[in-house]
């Protein structure tokens, strides 16, 4: 018993609603990336409220923002361990 072919409206009709899903995967995929990427910030401002930090210029701690964003958080802590200051 050989399967009956889908009629082409029944193909378009499916591939739109696949279409339709596939949109919504995207945009989920999308808000699931900027929540991953802002993380860390809770954290980041908690510990930064507990500590002393001496003045900076905006330069600067957009320079210290931008190494954890481009490199993440582990890799600039090991790099702020050789200086002996992290806890």
């Amino acid at each position: 018993m050989a399967k009956r072919p889908k009629s082409l409206e029944a193909i378009r009709a499916e591939r739109s609603e696949l279409d339709a899903r596939l949109k919504e995967l995207r945009r989920l995929e999308k808000e699931a990336l900027e929540a991953e990427r802002d993380a860390g910030r809770a954290p980041l401002f908690a510990a930064l409220e507990r500590i002393k930090i001496a003045a900076m210029s905006q330069g600067e701690a957009k320079a210290i923002a931008k190494a954890i964003a481009d490199h993440g958080s582990t890799k600039v802590v090991a790099a702020l361990s050789s200086l002996g200051t992290t806890s």
